[in-house]
């Protein structure tokens, strides 16, 4: 009997470390894929860029990597709105400039094409980071 309660002991080890390394993930799973969109794209200024292809050609890639809670679009401009974080894809040159940015500044700077998406100033805006939904 005494053999087994180090069995269990480490059993309940195993178990609390994969229960807290699934819920530190904060928010990966529905987040930006900045990791992917670092590894696939050209890194300029503050942003990415694609040389090659539309705005919404790269909003599909990204979107096929990990899907987005919501898209819009606006003046040449695509949005992707993941948790509390957002890409802006932007028509440059023959190709595309990728943007991550705060939820909270890309909605201030481009609300007039954000129409039906939350307002972060809400008092019922959850974000979709590692709080969400408590």
């Amino acid at each position: 009997m005494k053999s087994s309660r180090p069995v269990r002991a480490a059993v309940a080890a195993l178990l609390a470390a994969v229960l807290l390394t699934a819920c530190s993930s904060d928010g990966a799973d529905d987040g930006v894929p900045r990791e992917w969109i670092t590894k696939t794209y050209t890194a300029s200024g503050t942003g990415w860029l694609d040389a090659d292809s539309t705005p919404t050609q790269v909003a599909d890639a990204i979107h096929g990597h990990r899907e987005a809670l919501g898209r819009a679009y606006g003046d040449s401009m695509v949005f992707l709105r993941y948790g509390d974080d957002m890409v802006t894809l932007s028509p440059q040159r023959n190709g595309s400039r990728i943007e991550i940015e705060d939820y909270r500044n890309g909605y201030h700077r481009h609300s007039q094409y954000l129409t039906g998406w939350p307002d972060p100033d809400s008092t019922s805006f959850r974000g979709g980071g590692p709080g969400e939904g408590k």
